[in-house]
């Protein structure tokens, strides 16, 4: 009996597998979704080694924001086991100038004012404007924040403030590969997907239309939609 293709959708800062739910629940009859947790580590290598270790052999892997970075990780660890590739609402761009700052000064607010006063402070600027002030909205993704800790949202900074440049690692894309971004995505905006898709022959571009960074929740269908079509396309010989 064949069987179904494994797809790892590997989660952002402070996500969990509840971005993917509706992912999970829509791909099911074209592969085994799986959403690994990030919790406790604070190197993006340590992330990418994790999935490695409970993937099996050949897989395809599609990575949000955080966890785009740790898919060009994994594509540079190992890129002759990954069938298909995505990335989406991410980049490859090492440190900007004064990012190491920024992000220590987002460390020490989430100690001095808890993961309430993160969400109040992160969270709007990543969701589509017009959907920062719908509280039924916006409120699953607070509790999601809400339910990691000072110490997990340090870690996984570190892990991103201590990030290479993976500008390298698209020459080593030869799979199917699918950059994508949310139209108003002002963290990771479309433009830097667009140039990735171009550094990878063949690869798909697509922007989601009405949505920022969190395309799996802000716009299910069309993400799904998107993924389905990418999982569909023949994967890379082994």
């Amino acid at each position: 009996m064949s069987q179904k293709p494994v797809l790892y959708l590997l989660p952002g800062l402070l996500c969990d597998a509840r971005i993917f739910r509706a992912q999970v629940d829509d791909l099911a009859p074209v592969c085994e979704v799986r959403v690994p947790d990030f919790f406790g580590f604070d190197s993006l290598t340590a992330m990418a080694e994790h999935v490695l270790a409970s993937a099996p052999a050949r897989f395809s892997v599609a990575g949000f924001s955080m966890g785009g970075r740790v898919a060009f990780e994994i594509m540079r660890l190992a890129p002759d086991r990954i069938e298909r590739f995505c990335a989406f609402d991410t980049g490859v761009h090492p440190l900007d100038p004064g990012e190491p700052e920024k992000r220590e000064a987002i460390i020490r607010l989430a100690y001095d004012k808890g993961m309430e006063g993160l969400a109040d402070a992160w969270l709007p600027g990543m969701i589509h404007p017009a959907r920062r002030t719908d509280a039924a909205f916006m409120q699953p993704l607070r509790e999601m924040i809400m339910s990691t800790t000072p110490e997990i949202h340090e870690k996984q900074i570190r892990a991103l403030v201590g990030r290479r440049d993976a500008t390298p690692v698209l020459a080593q894309i030869h799979c199917p590969a699918l950059f994508l971004a949310g139209r108003q995505d002002e963290w990771s905006p479309p433009a830097q997907h667009e140039a990735m898709a171009k550094a990878v022959p063949g690869a798909r571009f697509v922007v989601i239309e009405d949505s920022g960074h969190f395309v799996s929740v802000e716009q299910p269908a069309a993400f799904t939609k998107a993924l389905r079509e990418w999982m569909e396309l023949p994967a890379a010989a082994a």
